[in-house]
Formats: C-alpha cells, structure tokens, sequence
C-alpha cells in the first residue's frame, strides 16, 4: 500500500486557505478516484482505494499542521510501512509561485512546520513530497496570516492548474516514477 498525505488544518474555518492546499490535492485526488475519505482514524481522515492499479491510502491528519507528525507516524507504525518507500507528502511551500509544483525524494523541513514535525515522529527527513507554491508573503505580513489567508481571484485559476500537476505527479510517485514526475514538473511555469 502507497500513502499519500495532504497537510493542512481540519476546522472549516481553514478551508480554501494557503496552508490546506494538502488538503486540496486529497480531495479533489479522492474525487477523481471515487475514495471516500471518511474513516477518522490515526488521528487523521482517512481514504482507501485505487489508484491506476496502486492500492493507496489517502490521509488527512486532524491533528493541526504543526503536530502533523503524531498522525502520519501513527498511520505508517500501524500498517507497518517505510516512509521512506510509501509515502508521499503534499503541502504548501511559500518559496514557490503560486501555479508552480516541486518534487523532492527528500529534505529538510525547510521551515515548514508541518514536514519538520513528520521528520521528528517519523525519525527521516527521505521521504517524498510534492512542494505546492502558494507564492511569497508580502512584505510587513505575518507569516501566520499569509498561510491562514486565501487565494486572490487572480492565483486561484493558477492553484487549480497546480492541484492538476500535483495529482499527476502524485500518480507518477505511486507507481514508482519519481524521475519522470520530477522531470515532468519541476521545472518553473511563467506567469
């Protein structure tokens, strides 16, 4: 079984918001493929079902962002899974344009508090992860605000087209092909 992750925070009131673009990529991945991710369990919602022939599990930890870690380290000890081999991570990445993806195999937390808590309960940093861009916070924002804020009108057409790439990507990961999802969008969309 391959486990696809989306971060983000479960209250209502966090939906559509820069930071749950994890979440985003799940549900409309969930949509596509018919899973319903309804079971709340390991401290997330969680969906079973398959993709292009991978059996996935698709989860959305309920834990907040920063304590994303207690969930996935749960749901990867319970199936007994390397996260190093079965597991993909989306989130949100404020170093990247708005429309823009990256791929990693691995990395560092590089800031983001919700990978940086999975590297801590999970006891790696190689794990995969699809980096959405969310676009740079303007200057004199708090960070805080910039994440929990919306899209603008004019990033919202671009945040569809890249929870395209991510579902392709994410796609392309399950079945084992990191390069080519790599070499097929990493590279820089011009806006």
């Amino acid at each position: 079984m391959f486990v696809i992750v989306g971060l983000g925070n479960p209250e209502k009131k966090y939906e559509g918001t820069r930071h749950n673009i994890g979440f985003a990529v799940i549900d409309t991945l969930a949509d596509k493929y018919n899973i319903s991710i309804t079971e709340k369990k390991h401290k997330a919602l969680c969906g079973t079902g398959v993709i292009e022939g991978v059996k996935v599990l698709l989860v959305k930890p309920l834990t907040y962002m920063n304590l994303s870690g207690d969930s996935v380290a749960e749901v990867m000890n319970f199936y007994k899974l390397d996260p190093e081999e079965d597991m993909l991570v989306v989130f949100d990445d404020i170093s990247l344009a708005p429309g823009n993806i990256r791929i990693r195999k691995k990395g560092s937390a590089g800031g983001h508090n919700g990978i940086k808590s999975i590297i801590a309960r999970c006891g790696t940093q190689n794990f995969m992860r699809i980096k959405v861009g969310v676009g740079e916070k303007p200057q004199g924002w708090d960070l805080a605000d910039y994440v929990l804020g919306r899209f603008s009108s004019d990033d919202a057409g671009l945040m569809e087209d890249a929870i395209k790439d991510a579902i392709q990507a994410a796609i392309m990961m399950s079945q084992g092909d990191v390069d080519k999802a790599m070499n097929n969008y990493n590279a820089k969309k011009k806006v």
